[in-house]
């Protein structure tokens, strides 16, 4: 990865961070559920989608 790339990630991560991440109490994974929730009445079952690797990861 190159050093551009790198600030780029570090510059989306925040955000991101949100949804992937180590989960600590039951109040995060409550989030998490309610999150993949959200992403699976997105995503569906279109592999082709945006989000869809994120629902892979997230679940």
């Amino acid at each position: 990865m190159s050093a551009t790339e790198l600030a780029k990630v570090t510059e989306a991560w925040p955000p991101i961070a949100r949804a992937a991440r180590v989960l600590r109490t039951k109040g995060e994974y409550e989030n998490l559920v309610e999150f993949l929730d959200h992403l699976t009445d997105e995503v569906g079952e279109d592999e082709n989608h945006p989000l869809a690797s994120l629902m892979d990861v997230v679940g």
